[in-house]
């Protein structure tokens, strides 16, 4: 990934015909596959300045796949006459010194923290023991199994990385799934076992949580069933999943 960022310049009768031009060439950015996503910021302080921010997927695919490809030319017609306006235009790289501010709970907040989890577990797990579909799978259930499993979910949606630190991470909950020949009717019982329970012990119910949590619960139970299959090779050493409140992209390899 690389960042570009281009400073703009212009007089104040000339920011509305501007605005106007990168609208109309924003189809173009947003059709282009070398591009991740972009946007256009106008200074508080100077409303004459303003800043593109565009992610790439490399320098080299910007400067020759979309400055060479069929997208650039209507792009470039939109925004032409407002080049000379550009201060400064550069790429960056991203560094190691990333995070979220607090602005927004996270979802294990906004769930209710860890007590919640572990009631969710626990009505959970009784489901499955009474299960006929899913519950051959944990008929050697350890005990503590859904504590355990209440760990995971808490520091999959942004709490305390307990999993991690108690238990060994995202290793140790792929060995509970490897030889194990999950099916999918197997899965959806699990699924819909969980949903259960969150509606019993009151998670909270809002659009906007119920599917961040079910997306999550429907990526990690494919996941788990695909790695439990005989002859499965997965990726042994991964850290675990950190979930949030928007859309997860598509797992490109």
């Amino acid at each position: 990934m690389t960042v570009e960022y281009i400073r703009y310049r212009l007089s104040g009768d000339r920011t509305a015909e501007f605005e106007a031009a990168y609208a109309r060439a924003a189809p173009f950015l947003a059709r282009a596959p070398q591009c991740v996503d972009f946007e256009l910021s106008r200074c508080t302080e100077e409303p004459g300045v303003y800043i593109l921010r565009i992610t790439w997927t490399s320098p080299e695919d910007h400067l020759r796949g979309f400055r060479g490809g069929e997208l650039f030319p209507g792009f470039l017609a939109e925004i032409r006459p407002y080049v000379a306006a550009i201060e400064e235009m550069r790429h960056y790289e991203p560094t190691a010194v990333r995070g979220a501010g607090a602005s927004v709970p996270t979802l294990y907040e906004w769930a209710g923290g860890a007590e919640a989890f572990e009631r969710l577990t626990a009505s959970f797990y009784d489901r499955v023991k009474a299960d006929d579909v899913v519950g051959p799978l944990f008929a050697h259930m350890d005990p503590e199994h859904p504590r355990h499993v209440a760990m995971w979910l808490g520091e999959v949606f942004g709490g305390p990385a307990r999993y991690t630190g108690e238990r060994g991470g995202y290793p140790a909950m792929l060995r509970h799934h490897l030889g194990k020949a999950i099916t999918e009717p197997q899965r959806r019982r699990w699924v819909d076992l969980l949903l259960d329970a969150a509606d019993e012990v009151g998670l909270p119910a809002d659009p906007e949580f119920r599917a961040a949590f079910v997306g999550y619960i429907e990526w990690g139970t494919r996941l788990a069933l695909s790695n439990s299959q005989p002859g499965a090779d997965p990726v042994r050493r991964a850290p675990v999943p950190h979930w949030g409140w928007g859309v997860a992209p598509p797992y490109l390899g």
